[in-house]
């Protein structure tokens, strides 16, 4: 049931998979769980920030970069940049974790975040 929950679900964390267990009938510690995970060869790690781009936005990027691409260098002065870094003045603002193998950049590993360009 462990696996199977952790496999549908990445970002299940070990309390609610005690939870899950003890509405089964079975009392469990989050360190069993946590340590046969482990022997299961998964291991807990952050989920990566980068953006879920859809094959529209790779489009739609690659159309803007080669739309600019012969622009003089006059142009790109006029240029104002930003990295639309979200901040969370209240609140939780820590970093999700998952349980993974090696499947790094599997969509459903990835912390969700507004995605902000067009």
């Amino acid at each position: 049931m462990i696996m199977r929950t952790v496999r549908n679900q990445p970002r299940t964390t070990r309390d609610d998979l005690v939870n899950d267990l003890k509405a089964a009938g079975t009392i469990v510690t989050k360190k069993t769980i946590g340590n046969t995970l482990r022997c299961e060869g998964l291991k807990s790690c952050s989920t990566r920030k980068v953006p879920l781009l859809k094959k529209a936005h790779i489009h739609t990027r690659l159309k803007c970069a080669n739309e600019q691409l012969n622009d003089s260098e006059d142009n790109w002065v006029k240029v104002l940049w930003s990295d639309d870094t979200k901040m969370e003045l209240f609140g939780i603002n820590s970093t999700r974790r998952v349980w993974r193998r090696n499947a790094a950049y599997d969509p459903q590993e990835h912390h969700p975040h507004r995605q902000t360009w067009r």
